[in-house]
């Protein structure tokens, strides 16, 4: 089987869309959240949707067949708050390892199960390590700009768990997501570096900032060409952009890294901008019609959804991804 560097240079992958969006039309209670293991837990846990790999593996093993089946070359593993920090405010902190490990399974069964049907179209897991509730650069205390809720060292810690527990599970790639501080991100990647070197292999590895608003830089400050060039000090497979904002409005910013990247560049934005009531009402052929414009622009070697995205979505980005040649990666 190709590797996927080698893939990258030949054609558009495709990442798969939300995992939130798709758990939350299962209208699942309480009960389902808890299953047998943790039907006496002394805290509610709906709303912990990385737990239900645990406790609803089904579930999660069918949102990523969903998936498969319209054409995802990637699937992401459900573990985007899987960290020791994440699971802190459920007071699940002991699960964190096994989340990751568990949720790297249910995605790996699926990938290979969708590999065997398509042996010229194989497909990858990429554990899903979100950017956590805190922040290493900002005080959330504006009376104490000097007060931080986590520091280096404990970010650190946290993501060498959660990476070490994808590993085990057998992931492809590490996807570092969402990302909103830079430092954060630093963590994360100086976590990976420890874990390769223990190891004694090294996984390729994904990272995607989000921009938080119409400013077009990071909640921490930093533009998208200065969070790019902060952790171009580790070779990428691939650098990008995800969530906050729909197509539409993602685009410039993908054109600024798009021109400096000696990486892939991979983009899934939201499905347009939330309405009043936080829901995402851009159709799946509204969506597509927006993200063309990336790929018209060679400005794409990976394209996937993020929030308010379903099966629908990707399946009409698999299409437009056959229509188009990947940006060209000027240094691998």
């Amino acid at each position: 089987m190709k590797k996927i560097d080698e893939i990258l240079k030949e054609r558009i992958l495709v990442l798969d869309g939300a995992m939130g969006t798709m758990i939350q039309k299962y209208k699942l209670g309480e009960a389902d959240f808890r299953g047998d293991r943790f039907k006496d837990f002394h805290l509610d846990l709906k709303g912990n949707n990385d737990l239900l790999s645990i406790t609803r593996p089904d579930i999660i093993g069918a949102i990523h067949e969903e998936y498969l089946a319209v054409g995802a070359d990637i699937i992401e593993t459900n573990t985007f708050s899987s960290t020791t920090i994440g699971m802190a405010d459920y007071e699940l902190e002991k699960v964190a390892y096994e989340l990751n490990v568990k949720s790297a399974r249910i995605a790996r069964e699926a990938a290979d199960k969708y590999t065997a049907l398509t042996p010229k179209k194989p497909r990858f897991v990429a554990g899903s390590i979100g950017p956590t509730n805190r922040t290493a650069s900002m005080s959330p205390d504006v009376n104490s700009p000097a007060f931080r809720a986590i520091n280096f060292d404990q970010l650190r810690t946290a993501y060498k768990e959660q990476i070490e527990g994808l590993i085990e599970g057998g992931v492809d790639l590490l996807l570092i997501e969402t990302i909103f501080d830079t430092l954060n991100a630093k963590a994360a990647l100086f976590a990976c570096e420890e874990v390769f070197e223990e190891i004694g292999f090294k996984l390729p590895i994904m990272i995607s900032g989000t921009i938080t608003d119409a400013s077009g830089r990071l909640l921490s400050g930093q533009t998208p060409e200065a969070f790019l060039i902060s952790v171009n000090h580790i070779p990428l497979l691939s650098f990008g952009l995800n969530c906050a904002l729909g197509a539409a409005e993602m685009e410039p910013y993908l054109q600024q890294v798009s021109r400096i990247s000696n990486s892939a560049i991979c983009a899934y934005p939201n499905a347009g901008l939330p309405n009043a009531f936080g829901e995402y009402d851009q159709s799946a052929n509204e969506f597509s019609e927006e993200v063309e414009s990336f790929l018209e622009l060679g400005l794409i070697n990976i394209i996937g959804g993020c929030c308010g995205t379903k099966p629908q979505h990707i399946k009409l980005l698999s299409e437009l991804a056959e229509k188009y040649k990947p940006r060209n990666i000027t240094a691998w």
